[in-house]
């Protein structure tokens, strides 16, 4: 004999989750906590703040947009493990757009194909990152990347070594100047 179906109920909560959680517009003692602490491999530490965390958020969300993307893009990261690398999964998050992360340890060719693959419109990286000691190039890797990626408009720069970059106007942006832009408090998505 068959089993016979099962009716359930289901009941459907009348407000969403995160409605009932405080957000840190609402708690300004939460606003000022730690919400990000980096220690780099020279034992240099940077701490942010949620109030600093979503503000940086909402500015490179806000760069994101002035350069063409807007929700269902792609944008293709290749950052090490940096406090921008976080800001650019929230700015992300906001925008509605696909992050494709792109591992540090990747050659050109193999970044090309992935760029290729995710269909990206911009790439956020790095001039440069530092692992076990040994500097890596990340910004040359990605140039050589680019010369068989044309679909892509824009590359942000992030400066955390001094080392010499290649340049090429009007795609390269260093990232604190596009943040930087901003010069009033943007608002956040709980105020």
């Amino acid at each position: 004999m068959p089993f016979a179906p099962v009716r359930k109920k289901t009941a459907v909560p009348r407000t969403s989750r995160t409605e009932e959680l405080p957000t840190p517009a609402a708690d300004p003692r939460r606003a000022a906590r730690v919400a990000l602490r980096w220690i780099s491999e020279p034992d240099c530490t940077e701490e942010l703040t949620h109030a600093e965390l979503l503000d940086q958020a909402a500015r490179a969300a806000a760069a994101l947009t002035r350069l063409g993307v807007r929700a269902g893009d792609r944008v293709a990261v290749h950052l090490p493990l940096v406090p921008e690398s976080v800001i650019a999964t929230l700015a992300c998050g906001r925008l509605d757009v696909v992050r494709a992360s792109l591992p540090v340890g990747l050659r050109p060719h193999e970044l090309r194909d992935r760029i290729r693959e995710v269909g990206a419109k911009v790439v956020i990286t790095a001039d440069a990152g530092q692992h076990g000691g040994e500097i890596q190039p990340l910004k040359r890797h990605v140039d050589r990347a680019l010369a068989g990626c044309p679909e892509v408009r824009s590359v942000l720069v992030v400066h955390r070594l001094a080392c010499p970059v290649s340049w090429r106007p009007g795609r390269d942006l260093w990232w604190h100047d596009e943040l930087g832009r901003y010069t009033e408090p943007l608002p956040g998505p709980y105020s």
